[in-house]
C-alpha cells in the first residue's frame, strides 16, 4: 500500500528558506516549518529513491540532514486544515479558512478551504506578491496568474476591480483549488483556470502577469511572459531568493524590461517588471 513519506529536515534557521527553494521543485507536494528546520511530505507514487539521492546532492553545499518516515494512511487534508491559520497582509487583505471568524478593518477577505497544495498565504513569497498587488490599480484589467496554485492571487486580482484573470497551474489539485475557491469568493465568472502549461493557455495581451514560481521556471519563461504582455503591462515575480537577483534582472534587461519595485521578505524578493 502506497502511503505519504515525511523527510524530517534539519537544518539552522538561515539555510531553511534556501533549502526550501530546492525543494519546491522535487515531488513533495507540502512543507511545514518546524522547530529543527522543515518537513517536506512526498505523496503516494512519489519517486522515495530518486528524491533521497537529489536531497544526498544537495547536501553537498547545503548544511543539512533529514531522516525519512513513511506514515499512516490518514486524511491528509484533514490534517493539514487542523493547523491552517489565518493568514494577514497589513489592513489590505486577510486569508482564512471558513471556520475561523471573519478579519475586522481588512479591505479584502478570501475564503479558502485549506489543502495541501502550495499558496495558502504563509509563505514570503505569496505575501509579498499580495503586498505590491495593494499598489495597483487593477480595474478592468486583463490579469494573469501563471502556476496559479490554491488560486489566492487571482482570487485578489478580481476582488480588485480586474475583468478576467486567466490562471494556469501544471498541478491537477491546484486547478481544481483555483476554481472551487473562485467559486466561494464569488468571483467565478471572472476566473479561468487551466490545467497544464503556459501553451495550454490561449494567447492575450494581458495588462498584469503575476509569476510566483520559481528562478528556473521564470528565466525559461520570461521570453513568453514578454510576448502576452500588452505594451504598458506588469509582471510581478517572487518565488525568487536575494542572490537570484541578478540572473532576473539580466534576463529583464535582455527582453525589453526594467524594474520599477523591489520587497525583501526573510531571503526572498519580489521584483516588479514593466
Amino acid at each position: 500500500m502506497e502511503v505519504y513519506r515525511r523527510f524530517s529536515i534539519q537544518t539552522a534557521p538561515e539555510w531553511r528558506e534556501i533549502l526550501l527553494a530546492f525543494l519546491a521543485e522535487m515531488p513533495f507536494d507540502s512543507f511545514e516549518d518546524t522547530d529543527e528546520g522543515l518537513n517536506a511530505y512526498l505523496p503516494p507514487g512519489g519517486d522515495a529513491l530518486e528524491t533521497e539521492q537529489q536531497l544526498k546532492q544537495l547536501q553537498a553545499d547545503y548544511a543539512f540532514h533529514y531522516s525519512v518516515e513513511a506514515l499512516k494512511n490518514e486524511n491528509w487534508n484533514a490534517v493539514w486544515e487542523s493547523n491552517f491559520q489565518p493568514v494577514q497582509v497589513r489592513d489590505f487583505c486577510g486569508i482564512r479558512a471558513e471556520f475561523h471568524p471573519p478579519f475586522e478593518g481588512v479591505q479584502y477577505e478570501i475564503v479558502i478551504q485549506p489543502k495541501m497544495a502550495f499558496g495558502t498565504g504563509h509563505h514570503e513569497t505569496t505575501w509579498m506578491m499580495m503586498d505590491q498587488m495593494s499598489h495597483l490599480d487593477l480595474q478592468g484589467k486583463l490579469v494573469f496568474d501563471f502556476g496559479c496554485g490554491t488560486g489566492i492571487l487571482a482570487i485578489l486580482a478580481a476582488q480588485l476591480g480586474a475583468t478576467r484573470v486567466d490562471g494556469v497551474d501544471n498541478e491537477y489539485p491546484a486547478y481544481e483549488n483555483t476554481l472551487e475557491h473562485a467559486q466561494r469568493n464569488g468571483v467565478g465568472d471572472k476566473i479561468n483556470a487551466f490545467y497544464g502549461s503556459l501553451d495550454d493557455v490561449p494567447p492575450a495581451a494581458y495588462d498584469l502577469i503575476l509569476a510566483n514560481i520559481n528562478r528556473n521556471v521564470i528565466l525559461a519563461s520570461m521570453p513568453e511572459l514578454r510576448k502576452r504582455l500588452s505594451e504598458n503591462g506588469l509582471l510581478l515575480l517572487s518565488g525568487i531568493l536575494h542572490e537570484d537577483e541578478p540572473a532576473i534582472m539580466e534576463a529583464a534587461v535582455a527582453h525589453q524590461f526594467r524594474g520599477l519595485a523591489q520587497q525583501k521578505r526573510g531571503n526572498w524578493m519580489a521584483i516588479l517588471l514593466g
